[in-house]
């Protein structure tokens, strides 16, 4: 799990350029889309669903499932180990 933290934070970092930001600084329990987290937006959200649709081959069915599952880097890493085929 450790290792997949690491590199969706990596990802992350490199899709959103955030040059400004290492994984040290992603907090993984932290929000990804508020002032106190990363302070991500709608369009960040839809860079995150091709990571997980190019990278894991999950797509995801509910949008109404989007805020929890973006909700944090741990919400990320246990929705991809969950539903990686």
């Amino acid at each position: 799990m450790e290792d997949l933290i690491k590199k969706l934070k990596l990802e992350l970092i490199e899709a959103l350029n955030l040059e400004e930001v290492t994984p040290e600084d992603i907090d993984n329990q932290a929000p990804l889309f508020s002032d106190e987290g990363l302070g991500l937006d709608s369009i960040d959200a839809l860079e995150i669903t091709l990571i997980l649709e190019r990278n894991y081959g999950i797509r995801i069915e509910n949008p109404n499932q989007g805020k929890e599952i973006f909700y944090s880097i741990q919400t990320l890493a246990d929705y991809i180990t969950t539903h990686q085929k």
